[in-house]
């Protein structure tokens, strides 16, 4: 029998760690830790996303700010906000919500962003501290929300073989990376596939700890999953459901339907990884908090 690893009850568990640290620091007379993002464009999904990046802020006692501009905004006028926010003192950490429209460079936009503020951990200089273990970096949020999950759950990760499918800047490499580190809640052996690898089947059935961020709606079958495996779907789709009230349902990467049964933990979607990325750029922006005041 399998059990959900549920992302929603992690979640706020860990909300009310950075709440009761936050009240520590406000009751002394310190300001909140800031969270600002930016949002362009009309984007819904983007939208969704950053009112409730907002509501959680609010929920552990943070400041948050959401800085809206037009599909039309060049990338010098948005240059311009990043600039102003690397310099504003009451600000510790801002995100750039993507994708941009087409005429702005995300990479460009990303790394304009002042490493000690990227709490999304997109900038080159985060990537490359996150690489090689540097303390100061920022986790990407979603493999640090996987990690968070399998910890919290107690779920044995040395010497298991972890098999990571999609291999995005965002998700893929840096859970592979993350997963092979020396410490108690890694220390895996890493195999990072894609849409290029042959054999896939072959090797997701290896997995001891399958994670599946390749972006195809139920793309893993019960064929492809070891007996006993943990799963972890990153994915979420929106498709067409005229038997729903919204119009469409919900589901991930992976084919729930036939694969749970053989899992021994899996996240559900939605409700287990999601919930988790959100909170752990809270955590990241908690951290940043923390250098900038040398706590």
């Amino acid at each position: 029998m399998f059990q959900l690893l549920d992302g929603k009850a992690i979640s706020l568990q860990i909300k009310d760690e950075i709440a009761n640290e936050v009240r520590g620091y406000t009751t002394k007379g310190m300001r909140p830790p800031h969270l600002a993002a930016i949002l362009v464009g009309e984007d819904g999904a983007s939208k969704t996303y950053v009112a409730n990046k907002e509501k959680s802020a609010h929920e552990v006692g943070f400041i948050s700010s959401v800085y809206r501009y037009s599909e039309n905004t060049s990338e010098d006028e948005l240059l311009k906000v990043i600039d102003f926010l690397n310099k504003d003192e009451e600000t510790d950490g801002f995100i750039v919500q993507l994708p941009l429209p087409k005429h702005i460079s995300e990479q460009n936009i990303t790394n304009a962003i002042s490493p000690e503020k990227d709490v999304d951990g997109f900038t080159a200089i985060n990537t490359g501290r996150f690489v090689i273990g540097d303390e100061r970096a920022f986790l990407p949020a979603t493999p640090m929300g996987i990690v968070n999950l399998l910890q919290r759950y107690n779920i044995e990760t040395q010497g298991k073989h972890c098999v990571v499918v999609g291999r995005s800047n965002i998700v893929g490499t840096p859970a592979a990376v993350l997963m092979s580190r020396n410490n108690a809640h890694a220390n895996c052996t890493v195999t990072l596939c894609h849409s290029r690898t042959q054999n896939l089947a072959d090797i997701t059935r290896q997995a001891d700890i399958l994670i599946v961020a390749i972006g195809k709606p139920e793309f893993i079958t019960a064929d492809m999953v070891k007996p006993g495996a943990v799963v972890i779907d990153v994915g979420i789709h929106r498709i067409p459901d005229e038997t729903k009230k919204t119009g469409y349902h919900l589901c991930g990467d992976v084919k729930h339907s036939e694969v749970d049964e053989k899992c021994s933990y899996v996240t559900p979607v939605p409700g287990g990884v999601g919930p988790l990325t959100i909170v752990s750029l809270l955590q990241n922006t908690l951290k940043a908090y923390k250098l900038r005041n040398n706590i």
